[in-house]
């Protein structure tokens, strides 16, 4: 999901910044393109890895938990703290994974599966 969310809001970022709207537009980059000289395209190009990045992640993560590989714990909070300023949903999740997997009792419960 967070894969598919991802290209949409790039994709539209990508339409705002390059004149996609055309007379919906509005303003510095209402008339066309974005400068070269700006970082626009860099951080666009920027957000495509971080997105993939977090994707593959978050897939890792739930492939590991639902093995119950001994990694998948560590790569599961790690997703987990990325997530934290994605509000609100980010947030929300974020937090009840850090609250399950960091807990003492639930940290003992998965060391011994």
């Amino acid at each position: 999901m967070s894969l598919v969310l991802g290209i949409i809001g790039l994709q539209f970022a990508n339409a705002f910044f390059n004149g996609g709207f055309g007379p919906w537009a509005r303003g510095p980059w209402g008339h066309g393109p974005i400068n070269p000289q700006w970082f626009g395209p860099a951080i666009i190009h920027f957000a495509w890895v971080m997105i993939v990045l977090r994707s593959g992640l978050a897939l890792a993560a739930g492939w590991g938990l639902m093995h119950r590989e001994p990694w998948g714990r560590v790569v599961a909070i790690v997703a987990a703290f990325l997530s934290i300023l994605k509000i609100p949903f980010g947030t929300a999740i974020a937090i009840w994974t850090l609250v399950t997997l960091l807990g003492y009792r639930n940290t003992t419960l998965y060391d011994q599966l």
